[in-house]
C-alpha cells in the first residue's frame, strides 16, 4: 500500500465491513497465506491493534470471509423452478470460486456460519424441498452438488487459463511427451477433441452440472 493509498484508507472510518472486504481483497491478490492481523491492518492504514475493535481474532475473520464469498452467490427466487435454480446457483458459485480461490478450502469447514451463509443454506434446501425431494434426499442432492461445484473450481485453479493458441500449444507439447501409438485413445482425445477451435474446458462444467440435475430430477419423481 503507497503512503498516499494509507492516508486515504485513515480517513475513511473503519468497520467491520471494510476489515473484512479488505481481507478478500488481500486473500485474492496475494492468496490465503499472506493474511495476518499485522498485514491487513497494514493494508487498511491502520494498526493491526485497530482490527480487534470489529472483530475478535483472526478466526472471526476468516469466517466473515467465507459470509462474503457465500453471499456473492445467487440465491433461488421464489417461483423459479428448482433446476432452473440449481443451475443458475451452480454457475454462480463457480464464477464467485474463481474470484475468490482461497474459498475452495474454507467454505465448508468454517463452524460458526454467519447470516449469508445459512441464508443461502436455508434456501437451497427450501428449494430442494419445495419441489418434493424428502429430506434425505435433499441432502444427497446438496452434497453430491457442492461435492461437483468445489472439485470442478479446485480443478479448474490448477489449470492456467489462456487464449485458443495457447491451449493448443500446451496440447500439442502434451502429445509430444508419450507415443500415440502406445496411447491411441489419448492421442484422439487430444487430436479431435481438445485442439478443435472453440474448446474450452470451462465449458465442460455445465454439461457435468446438468447431468446431476437430470438424474436428480429422475429420482425426485421417482420418488
Amino acid at each position: 500500500m503507497t503512503t498516499e493509498t494509507a492516508r486515504t484508507a485513515k480517513r475513511v472510518p473503519l468497520s467491520r465491513e471494510r476489515v473484512l472486504r479488505a481481507a478478500v481483497d488481500l486473500a485474492d491478490t496475494a492468496g490465503l497465506e499472506s493474511l495476518t492481523m499485522r498485514r491487513l491492518g497494514q493494508e487498511l492504514g491502520v494498526e493491526a491493534m485497530s482490527l480487534y475493535n470489529h472483530v475478535a481474532n483472526k478466526e472471526q475473520v476468516l469466517d466473515g470471509m467465507v459470509d462474503v464469498a457465500f453471499s456473492e452467490i445467487d440465491l433461488p427466487s421464489n417461483g423459479t423452478d428448482w433446476k432452473t435454480a440449481m443451475h443458475r446457483r451452480g454457475i454462480s458459485a463457480l464464477e464467485m470460486l474463481a474470484r475468490h480461490p482461497w474459498a475452495v478450502g474454507l467454505m465448508e469447514s468454517r463452524t460458526t456460519p454467519g447470516r449469508a451463509t445459512l441464508r443461502h443454506h436455508d434456501a437451497v434446501i427450501g428449494s430442494l424441498r419445495e419441489a418434493g425431494f424428502s429430506i434425505a434426499m435433499a441432502a444427497h442432492a446438496y452434497s453430491v452438488m457442492d461435492s461437483y461445484i468445489y472439485g470442478f473450481a479446485l480443478h479448474q485453479a490448477n489449470v492456467p487459463a489462456g487464449t485458443q493458441e495457447e491451449s493448443a500449444e500446451k496440447a500439442e507439447t502434451f502429445l509430444g511427451q508419450f507415443n500415440a501409438k502406445e496411447h491411441p485413445h489419448l492421442a484422439e482425445l487430444v487430436t479431435e477433441h481438445v485442439m478443435k477451435p472453440g474448446y474450452d474446458y470451462a465449458n465442460e462444467f455445465e454439461f457435468g452440472l446438468d447431468l446431476i440435475l437430470d438424474s436428480l430430477e429422475s429420482l425426485r419423481r421417482s420418488s
